[in-house]
């Protein structure tokens, strides 16, 4: 099997040879420290070595210094410099999917035929908060300047939903109970305990109508995938899983969309096309030659209660406003048609921004090769993963079985 740095040949597919995970959780420790620990597990479980990688990708934390401005060079050199190319990316919360895109464009170009993705986080006590300094030309440090915290975000878009589609209190509660029963076995996530929903009602409001158990924590972790071409997976053998489609596309304007942290910029028009998120997951799936009908799970940002339930809705797994009817049907449950964050979500896990992203492509690849255990989606062969940044970043993920 060639090893060179760089193969002329366009590749036609990019498959994911391997997974690994830092547990989530509030560690204390440095960040690279969970990225090089899932970086480790994801060859391993790929059956590749180290020195074989030609490209890392490393999604960027900015609560870390230098080192995690630059997180490919900083995960490459913490392994071993090898002469592996590098790139970093930021995109806020869709960082690692994009990092994730980087490289499987470097493969389908026949710049690399091995690459590896990693992201990691270590955050603060409580919720985000800007970085240090005054910046009053930094909107996002404006916005919390103003009092628009993420969680106030999160209680806004809630209220938002339950005027315009009728969403109850118990619903959204709801969604939290599903998560934390999927979460329950899941060796990876912080927190492991099933909740009732007289639980979430006993939780305190942190931004109305929003309780503590409804909006997800801040959390440190780390994940790795491990992605090949096509003709490098052929010849390796064992398990891979087809990336289908990881698409980042900006919003178009106008927009009626209430989006952080550009709280007025144009809510007041009418609506042009489709919103940013629906059409992020219609192009999805227009490159991967795929639709709704064709996903057997989901992995979506459970930022709330409320997030969940307008994934479903841009992903069209069901019309506009129908969210909650599917929730109530037990679609989106283990066992239903659709199971959505059988994970556990970010209800479980709490956000390690960077390597999110990550690691819900690692539940695709375990649940698609049937590694997921007792949260195992039957016969899985399609799965999609969706998250949302600030300033325009986002991306859905498309992944499926593949024989190589």
């Amino acid at each position: 099997m060639g090893t060179g740095r760089r193969s002329t040949a366009v590749m036609s597919k990019v498959m994911i040879l391997g997974a690994g995970m830092h547990p989530w959780g509030k560690w204390g420790r440095n960040f690279i420290e969970y990225g090089v620990t899932a970086a480790r597990a994801a060859l391993t479980d790929a059956g590749v070595q180290w020195s074989q990688v030609q490209m890392v990708c490393g999604a960027a934390t900015m609560r870390n210094g230098y080192p995690g401005y630059v997180a490919g060079s900083t995960f490459a050199q913490a392994l071993g410099w090898q002469g592996a190319r590098l790139s970093t990316s930021y995109a806020a919360c869709a960082s690692g999917a994009q990092a994730l895109a980087t490289a499987r464009s470097q493969i389908l170009s026949g710049e690399c035929e091995l690459a590896l993705v990693v992201g990691a986080d270590t955050t603060p006590k409580g919720f985000f908060a800007p970085q240090a300094g005054e910046r009053p030309q930094d909107p996002d440090w404006v916005r919390f300047r103003l009092g628009v915290t993420n969680a106030s975000y999160f209680g806004l878009h809630a209220w938002r939903r339950m005027q315009l589609h009728g969403t109850t209190l118990a619903q959204l509660a709801q969604v939290k109970v599903k998560n934390a029963a999927h979460g329950f076995d899941n060796p990876y996530a912080r927190y492991r305990k099933r909740v009732t929903m007289e639980d979430v009602a006993a939780s305190p409001v942190v931004a109305s109508p929003l309780r503590l158990l409804e909006i997800c924590a801040t959390s440190d972790g780390g994940a790795a995938l491990v992605l090949a071409s096509e003709r490098f997976a052929r010849q390796h053998g064992g398990q891979a899983v087809e990336l289908a489609a990881a698409v980042t596309s900006s919003p178009r304007y106008p927009r009626a969309e209430i989006d952080m942290p550009e709280l007025a910029s144009d809510c007041q028009l009418e609506a042009v096309g489709q919103p940013f998120r629906s059409l992020l997951a219609q192009e999805a799936y227009e490159a991967a030659g795929l639709g709704p009908e064709d996903l057997d799970l989901a992995e979506v940002y459970d930022l709330s209660s409320a997030m969940e339930l307008q994934w479903y809705e841009d992903l069209a797994l069901c019309p506009a406003g129908d969210a909650e009817k599917l929730l109530e049907d037990g679609a989106t449950t283990l066992g239903g048609s659709v199971p959505v964050n059988p994970s556990g979500g970010l209800a479980c896990f709490g956000e390690a921004v960077p390597a999110q992203g990550l690691a819900q492509v690692c539940e695709l690849v375990w649940q698609l090769r049937g590694d997921a255990g007792s949260r195992q989606v039957a016969d899985a062969k399609v799965g999609v993963a969706a998250n949302q940044g600030l300033f325009g970043h986002g991306s859905v993920v498309l992944v499926r079985t593949a024989q190589v």
